[in-house]
């Protein structure tokens, strides 16, 4: 059923994830004409706040996290606010939340964004207060699990109380500008889609680099590590993207029915095709830091880097291999996908002693972040006289966003996720087919490390990861972009 919401309910209204995103982002969306004036946001959470405690603590959130020049007509954005405390693991206190939430004259669309232990308290209190009618929505926070048979059991429960067409799954990356331009740049331009596949592409690399440590994820992180908690979700996402067959059109079921394919397709990866690592002290941006186990506080054999040799075992990609890397407390914070194509079959230019008969084969970069950007490199011809051979150099066409499209708002992910929630668009979000597919494989790469013992390999804080993660892609005569 196709509804705007005019309801928002969020959980953990008094979290990091509301601070730093959720709020900011409804702000930025009120400041622009975008959320319509009957909707009313009501905030839930332990927190002993009433409504004016609520705007007051959502007022200190938007002015440390939000820029100035964003912030407009904040306190009218303000008085959209409510707050009702909960208890989630309490059934008979979601009573005067549903009473706080009132009649909503068009639909309810809820943001939950708590522990995975709560979620089947949360989903049954809801339930018995009657928040789970036809007219509601509700999106998911990830974690949603910790391998595939806890996925299902969250899933399950939710589903006990919404069908599949009401829940959003969030996987905040699908919200990134870039992420969506990868769908504009393979299917709305000629030249790119006939050349896309295993015939024209050597390899694809996808890289996930951080430069922060725990970051107040402590008990979280520890118990999740790099493979769960960024290649579950982020790093299969973007792959599916990239070798994705092209939707019948750009609608939820069509392109989340294309991703999916892609999942299943991947091959069961071996010991000699992984890489797990752990940062030990070093130094980023020239300042000392401690290792991961020193900035726990005890030894632990998490990962905090993987490094993936994966395969799509199809006909499009026979053959190709996908390198995905990700790890905290590396060189430089860079999110990219780099597709290289393969040589050209027959160079004309092997006598030209100035070119050394080097032709180097073309290389598209996407960023994704710190900066969105979209380079192809191509080769051309050095201006000169050429008296000792013909020279030839890559030259990048770099495309950056924020000068291509210098007058459109440039919108966080969350702004368009939390839109789409309250409008009902599913094309951005999760399916539980797809998330199922994502654990199935990551549970097997779990298995394959546990029945080998492969421990975390240390490596220092400011490098790129272990050296066997060089080894991994330069065996095959790949090197890492960098």
């Amino acid at each position: 059923m196709s509804f705007t919401a005019d309801r928002l309910l969020l959980f953990g209204a008094t979290g990091d994830l509301a601070q730093r995103m959720l709020l900011p982002s409804l702000c930025a969306l009120h400041a622009d004409g975008l959320l319509s004036p009957e909707l009313e946001i009501i905030g839930t959470a332990r927190a002993d706040l009433d409504d004016q405690g609520f705007r007051n603590f959502a007022r200190a959130a938007l002015e440390k996290f939000m820029p100035a020049d964003r912030r407009g007509s904040m306190g009218v954005f303000l008085n959209r606010l409510h707050f009702q405390p909960l208890d989630a693991t309490q059934t008979g206190h979601y009573g005067a939340l549903a009473k706080a939430v009132g009649t909503p004259q068009k639909g309810l669309a809820i943001f939950l964004s708590t522990a995975p232990s709560l979620f089947e308290a949360t989903i049954a209190g809801l339930a018995a207060s009657g928040l789970t009618g036809p007219t509601t929505r509700i999106g998911l926070e990830k974690p949603l699990g910790t391998d595939l048979a806890s996925s299902r059991l969250i899933n399950d429960a939710v589903a006990s109380a919404f069908p599949e067409p009401r829940i959003f799954r969030i996987d905040h990356y699908l919200g990134k500008e870039t992420v969506q331009n990868l769908l504009a740049l393979r299917f709305a331009n000629i030249m790119f889609e006939p050349l896309w596949n295993a015939a024209h592409i050597d390899h694809v690399q996808i890289t996930v680099a951080e430069t922060v440590g725990l970051e107040g994820r402590v008990g979280f992180y520890d118990g999740a590590g790099a493979l769960r908690d960024m290649v579950q979700n982020h790093m299969l996402q973007l792959l599916a993207l990239v070798a994705m067959e092209p939707p019948s059109s750009y609608n939820a079921t069509a392109v989340r029915d294309e991703k999916v394919k892609v999942l299943r397709s991947l091959r069961r990866v071996s010991a000699e095709e992984t890489v797990r690592g752990q940062y030990a002290e070093g130094a980023i941006t020239g300042q000392a830091v401690p290792s991961y186990s020193d900035e726990l506080g005890h030894p632990s054999d998490t990962e905090t880097f993987v490094a993936i040799k994966a395969h799509i075992d199809n006909w499009r990609w026979r053959g190709v291999p996908f390198y995905l890397r990700t790890g905290k407390r590396l060189h430089h914070r860079v999110t990219e996908i780099v597709v290289n194509f393969r040589p050209v079959p027959h160079s004309i230019f092997v006598g030209q002693k100035a070119s050394g008969g080097s032709t180097p084969p073309n290389q598209l970069v996407i960023g994704i972040q710190p900066e969105e950007n979209v380079t192809l490199s191509l080769m051309a011809k050095v201006p000169g006289l050429d008296r000792d051979g013909l020279r030839l150099r890559r030259v990048p066409l770099n495309i950056a966003m924020a000068d291509a499209f210098a007058g459109p708002q440039r919108r966080i992910a969350y702004e368009r996720l939390l839109l789409d929630l309250i409008e009902g668009d599913q094309t951005l979000f999760v399916r539980r087919d797809e998330v199922e597919a994502q654990w199935d494989w990551i549970d097997a790469i779990r298995t394959v490390w546990d029945a080998g013992g492969l421990a975390a390999k240390p490596y220092p804080a400011g490098t790129w990861g272990p050296t066997s993660a060089i080894a991994l892609a330069e065996r095959d005569g790949v090197t890492w972009h960098e």
